[in-house]
């Protein structure tokens, strides 16, 4: 590579999906059937399912859309899948409109290119699953068969966009199944993001919420950017947060210091969080509630689940995604795999993740998060340790 030429942003072997399992929330607004765009010929359907997570996570939402265009021949682009059934992305092809449900075709194309969905069951109580090409088709399926109130396990993969300046995270469903769970201590929101930290991730710690802002960059692949055409993938600044344990500080000094804390360059790592969105601490527990409330625990009148979600529903929405733990992957030869922490040390460098056309702007389109980045720089070793020892 030649001097200062830039690395290419990739996103290899990359982590952006999400688990929720809970109850469905369907209402009037869960739907869009048929709908009609103003500006073009463009029929859609488009589901926003809420998913009651627990009372640590409240209700998350994730969503679908697909649809055609009236006046237009329409087609889908699919790849195919290898001789031992893995897909193969490689092998890019189109298929019409009109067979998406039908024909041998479908036999040769890969099944990450499906959204699957099992929500009926057989006569031996078993549930089925339904394969769809479109999310039109999907949607009306799931229309059709899920009601309001039906513990669900959605999964899917998490795409970044820009909004107002803002970098959201938009969970894009591409499995709805019926969920066997029947303990709501054990619904879930969880994720796993891959993400790139740098020597100023690490943020001051939030003794409120009792965790570190985590500033990292993921990457999205992006057709336009600020109406300028760019087709590749772009850095995007997302922040995240580390909840340190309590009753493990020393634990948590230890992952603050080997996983977030870089020294130089940039490392690209993949870490198992948590959704929350709510209003709910997740640091909260029964001591710190009011005596009289423990109290009312102790004589029966309120769990401890009950009494934490009373105490906490009203604190203030936010939406946050949390991180828990390093994500594995299994490396080595076919047979003889072990697992190992997703990690890349010093996969780019700072200058690699500067687009100079993203910076091309009167407004600067990342001032609060630089803002919050500039407040959280020069954690030292002795912040770390300070900011533990207070807990």
């Amino acid at each position: 590579m030649a001097k200062n030429e830039k690395k290419k942003l990739d996103k290899s072997g990359w982590k952006a999906q999400f688990m929720l399992v809970g109850v469905a929330k369907v209402n009037d607004y869960t739907y869009k059937m048929d709908a009609k765009s103003e500006r073009s010929d463009w029929v859609y359907n488009s589901l926003n399912l809420g998913v009651d997570c627990g009372s640590s996570c409240g209700t998350i939402y994730a969503e679908m859309m697909g649809g055609y265009g009236s006046e237009r021949d329409n087609v889908l682009y699919v790849h195919g899948k290898k001789e031992n059934g893995q897909d193969d992305f490689e092998n890019r092809f189109v298929i019409d409109w009109d067979d998406r449900e039908y024909g041998d075709i479908l036999e040769s194309i890969g099944d990450g290119c499906f959204i699957t969905v099992g929500l009926e069951k057989d006569k031996t109580g078993k549930t089925f699953p339904k394969k769809f090409l479109s999310p039109y088709d999907a949607i009306a399926y799931v229309k059709e068969n899920l009601k309001d109130g039906t513990v669900v396990n959605v999964k899917g993969n998490i795409e970044y966009s820009v909004y107002q300046d803002k970098v959201q995270a938009r969970k894009r469903i591409t499995r709805v199944f019926l969920s066997s769970v029947d303990d709501s201590s054990k619904y879930a929101a969880r994720f796993s993001q891959s993400m790139l930290l740098k020597k100023d991730s690490l943020g001051k710690f939030d003794k409120e919420k009792g965790s570190f802002p985590v500033y990292a960059t993921v990457l999205e692949y992006m057709k336009m950017w600020k109406e300028k055409e760019v087709k590749q993938f772009l850095p995007l600044n997302k922040t995240f947060e580390y909840v340190v344990n309590p009753e493990n500080k020393e634990g948590s000094k230890r992952f603050v210091e080997k996983y977030l804390k870089i020294k130089k360059d940039v490392t690209e790592i993949a870490f198992d969080g948590m959704f929350i969105e709510s209003g709910a601490l997740v640091t909260m527990t029964v001591d710190d509630l009011p005596e009289d409330i423990q109290e009312l625990i102790e004589i029966g009148a309120y769990t401890e689940e009950e009494a934490l979600a009373k105490c906490t529903e009203n604190t203030g929405k936010e939406k946050r995604m949390v991180i828990l733990k390093p994500s594995l992957k299994l490396v080595g030869e076919e047979g003889s795999k072990v697992p190992a922490v997703a990690i890349v040390e010093k996969k780019y460098s700072e200058e690699d993740l500067v687009l100079d056309f993203m910076l091309e702007s009167e407004e600067e389109p990342e001032e609060e998060y630089l803002a919050e980045v500039e407040a959280g720089l020069e954690v030292s070793d002795g912040d770390v340790d300070s900011w533990l020892d207070s807990l």
